[in-house]
């Protein structure tokens, strides 16, 4: 059946929230950041967007479904009310997380140009190797995980392909990057306290913009109208209910934990939220919100990886749980829908979060070599000045931070 008017605007209605979430990505950032870094973190959110728009549109998309838009002729554009147009639309949302998400692990360190280029290149030719393997079938991988394991791997709206591959992008940038100065001993056996939350306010607001956002990351994952179902819809509320008591309780009533953890959840749910049992999704949530704040003070204290926002445990970490818990949960014995191996998650999960970790080392290291990532010592501490009556005298190319 070929795509109705009906099923366009249900995936414009799906892009718009997903646009959405990257304000939530924003403010979740400003809350989080220290003063000095607010503007550059709003600044960077958009600008990745942008920039993550144009790669999509000009190399992703073709090199992830082989098809592409960018030079076709008017009549191509508009078959079947302009669906496919729209799905470009609705899956650059998608693509365009990866670099929201590693904004917020590289806050207060990063140089604002290197990190443009960075983004172009991870949306435009590291992660849609990625998604073309696993939501296209691209490289016999797919082929592969079924024929070892009698289930392709699942991931519906994207634990591994989105979140898991963002995450374990940030966890390169940030080694390559290293810690914010001052953040760990000269020996790395000091940890300084870590700088408090510039506004649990606006902390809260980004959490609350992915929430609402997110029911259109998953629902509107079906991209027809004749697929929708309210189990994903009701699988995201109990993950998102999941994880906020989980990391209430493992976070002893901390405001920064306790609106992290409905992300968690829901970064956890992605994967299988069409095939599980609300009650496995709930299981999913508490799992990951829980696992969130013990893995964040390990990964700030012990291991001592200057992830500013967490972004490597939330949605490198849960994302693995995530597509693991798939392969649990989804099972027919635990009241899911069937279809899946958890032997093919597992697989499929690791591969997906490697290439996106060597990827990320790759165009990391490179610029590092090439042209810098670091702010200089100066305005790391200061943090540049950009406040409204200097912007309109100043380049552009003071945005750094």
């Amino acid at each position: 059946m070929s795509p109705t008017a009906l099923d366009v605007f249900f995936l414009l209605v799906g892009a718009v929230m997903v646009l959405a979430m990257h304000a939530g990505f924003a403010f979740l950032e400003l809350g989080t950041v220290r003063e000095k870094s607010q503007v550059n973190a709003l600044m960077k959110i958009l600008a990745d967007f942008s920039v993550s728009a144009l790669a999509y549109f000009s190399f992703g998309y073709f090199l992830a479904y082989g098809t592409g838009f960018l030079f076709a002729d008017v009549e191509a554009l508009t078959a079947d009310h302009g669906y496919a147009l729209m799905k470009v639309f609705f899956l650059l949302t998608f693509a365009a997380a990866i670099p929201a998400i590693v904004s917020g692990g590289i806050a207060e360190r990063a140089r604002f140009v290197p990190q443009l280029l960075a983004t172009f290149l991870i949306v435009g030719f590291v992660y849609p190797l990625i998604e073309g393997a696993f939501w296209n079938g691209h490289f016999g991988v797919q082929a592969a995980l079924e024929a070892l394991f009698g289930a392709p791997f699942h991931d519906f709206a994207g634990s591994i392909v989105v979140h898991a591959v963002g995450g374990w992008v940030a966890l390169a940038a940030i080694l390559v990057l290293g810690p914010r100065r001052g953040r760990y001993g000269a020996q790395g056996d000091k940890v300084s306290p870590v700088h408090p939350p510039s506004s649990i306010p606006f902390l809260a607001l980004g959490a609350w913009i992915l929430i609402v956002g997110w029911f259109g990351f998953n629902v509107m994952s079906a991209q027809r109208v004749e697929a929708v179902a309210g189990l994903v819809a009701v699988n995201s509320l109990m993950a998102m209910v999941g994880g906020v008591l989980a990391a209430l309780l493992a976070g002893r009533n901390d405001p920064g934990f306790a609106h992290n953890g409905p992300l968690a959840g829901l970064v956890a749910v992605c994967a299988g939220s069409d095939i599980m049992h609300p009650l496995g999704a709930l299981l999913t949530g508490a799992v990951a919100g829980g696992l969130f704040v013990m893995l964040f003070t390990l990964t700030q204290n012990r291991w001592k990886i200057d992830d500013v926002l967490g972004v490597w445990p939330l949605h490198g970490l849960c994302g693995l749980w995530g597509a693991a818990a798939a392969g649990i949960f989804g099972q027919s014995a635990l009241g899911g829908l069937g279809g899946v191996s958890l032997g093919a998650q597992l697989v499929g999960a690791l591969l997906g979060a490697g290439v996106a970790f060597l990827g990320g080392l790759f165009v990391y290291g490179v610029l590092r070599r090439l042209i810098g990532l670091r702010l200089d010592e100066e305005q790391e501490y200061e943090g540049p000045d950009l406040s409204l009556h200097r912007i309109s005298a100043r380049p552009p190319g003071h945005l750094r931070g």
